[in-house]
């Protein structure tokens, strides 16, 4: 018997925690942004070829690679980079 569209929804939603290349998962991301950031996350990710949510995981872990690079693994700065509290607003 063929699963309802609530039931295929409800599968995708438990594979997502172990989902992903490494099986490290994938987390949810819901948020707005400016029209100005929308306009240009399309325009690049036309320009790339590639979806829209690849190119924000392709910028944000180039920021998050050049600010690691940046960082002694011995200094506080390292240890406040990943422990610090998130800003919500």
């Amino acid at each position: 018997m063929a699963k309802t569209a609530a039931q295929r929804q409800a599968s995708y939603r438990a594979r997502r925690p172990h989902a992903g290349e490494d099986g490290n998962g994938e987390r949810r991301l819901n948020l707005w942004v400016s029209t100005r950031t929308d306009l240009a996350i399309e325009r690049l990710a036309r320009r790339y070829c590639v979806t829209k949510r690849e190119i924000v995981q392709r910028l944000v872990s180039a920021m998050d690679d050049r600010i690691i690079a940046t960082l002694d693994i011995d200094a506080p700065e390292w240890d406040q980079y990943f422990t610090a509290a998130s800003v919500t607003q």
